[in-house]
């Protein structure tokens, strides 16, 4: 009898597992971590329903990943059953490489370490177990498979990894200005020389799709709440290697944990830790922090208590930049007020930026067949939403405080 598995998912329905191979490497422990690590990190402190993970993401990924494949197909382009696995395992194991908290440690815990990087090594590790069985993925995560549009369906400025989790973060924070047209941008996928593109009946919902990532991000993944919880842990990450640094006795709450904040300088060889890495995941941080909440020390207990229970340093968002006078004179009034140096208070009181892109056509176009069979970027169509100007990054300058 052939493998059938069903999982119901709260935004799609009923997504399938059909393929042996596929519904082992769900079933491995490295997948399996996913569970443990949340996909959007601290929002759920402003919208409590955002506790969804990186396993929900990756799952509705999959999906569709499935659908369009099955799209492209109908329309007659060539893919063979082979290329379909390698390109589901691609896109279900694409963030497997994520650390604990997703992007707000991204390169703080694990110094100069990607977690695109960690996800192939991880994918290599798991080649090696399943004989090989792997390599087409792998080629196609990292863009050394021939048909460019299978990598561009796995990363690229129309993936279905933005798809899922536009429509995912956008059920789940239940902020309606991240629901998107996927279905409809899937059935209007098709391949042209070798790349993918839009047919040109879908340029409004890509325009949409491209409007709901600009006000997710400013909304949602920029919240001045979500930029305040996410820069205090890497303040408590910094703080904490300083000092053990100083030979102060620190302990986290795991084995994993407490290797990769005591010896981080293992960039040239971070192959030969990824079964520590693989050990790591959400709980072990927020554990750490609720351990760490009567440390001696004034600035980590200040930073960890603030986290676990809630009390975020206050930030104030601007258009222009904070001037150094005013940083400093906020940072030594803090000082005064606990009662520590003005190096210590610059945990408490900091500045820096928030970027967002709404389409950047130097990164990767998103190309528009016409019916006549000509291809044109999105942004240069006649009295079309997404302009050249969209391109330009916004930027807004914050600054963080303690109150």
């Amino acid at each position: 009898m052939a493998l059938r598995k069903i999982i119901n998912d709260p935004v799609y329905g009923f997504i399938t597992i059909d393929d042996p191979l596929i519904f082992k490497i769900i079933a491995h422990p490295y997948y399996q971590r996913l569970r443990r690590i949340h996909q959007m990190a601290f929002a759920s402190l402003v919208y409590p329903g955002a506790v969804h993970t990186r396993l929900h993401h990756s799952l509705g990924a999959y999906h569709l990943m499935h659908n369009a494949l099955n799209e492209l197909r109908n329309k007659g382009v060539d893919i063979s059953l082979e290329e379909e696995r390698g390109a589901k395992i691609a896109i279900l194991l694409h963030d497997i490489g994520h650390g604990p908290y997703s992007h707000a440690l991204e390169r703080k815990l694990l110094k100069g370490v990607h977690h695109e990087q960690i996800s192939v090594m991880m994918m290599e590790l798991l080649n090696q177990q399943f004989d090989g069985k792997l390599q087409m993925a792998i080629d196609i995560l990292s863009s050394k498979h021939p048909k460019q549009f299978l990598h561009q369906l796995v990363s690229g400025q129309l993936d279905v990894d933005r798809m899922d989790y536009l429509s995912r973060d956008s059920f789940f924070t239940g902020v309606a200005e991240g629901v998107i047209g996927y279905d409809r941008i899937l059935k209007m996928l098709a391949v042209h020389n070798g790349e993918l593109v839009i047919e040109e009946k879908a340029i409004y919902s890509v325009e949409k799709f491209l409007v709901a990532r600009r006000l997710m991000y400013w909304q949602v993944y920029l919240h001045k709440t979500v930029v305040a919880a996410e820069k205090m842990l890497v303040k408590i990450i910094k703080r904490a290697q300083e000092l053990l640094e100083n030979g102060i006795e620190l302990h986290a709450a795991s084995e994993a944990l407490d290797f990769f904040l005591k010896d981080h300088q293992y960039t040239n060889d971070f192959r030969n830790h990824l079964e520590k890495f693989c050990c790591l995941d959400d709980t072990d941080v927020m554990c750490t922090l609720k351990n760490w909440c009567n440390h001696q020390d004034v600035v980590l207990s200040l930073l960890c208590k603030g986290l676990v229970n809630r009390r975020l340093l206050k930030v104030e968002f601007r258009t222009e930049p904070f001037s150094k006078e005013e940083t400093e004179e906020k940072c030594s009034k803090v000082a005064r007020q606990l009662n520590i140096s003005d190096y210590e208070a610059g945990y408490l009181v900091f500045k820096g930026e928030a970027v967002n892109t709404t389409y950047n056509p130097n990164d990767e176009r998103i190309k528009v067949l016409f019916k006549n069979g000509t291809v044109t970027d999105i942004s240069k169509i006649q009295n079309a939403l997404i302009h050249q100007h969209f391109a330009s990054p916004v930027k807004k300058y914050y600054l963080c405080r303690f109150e």
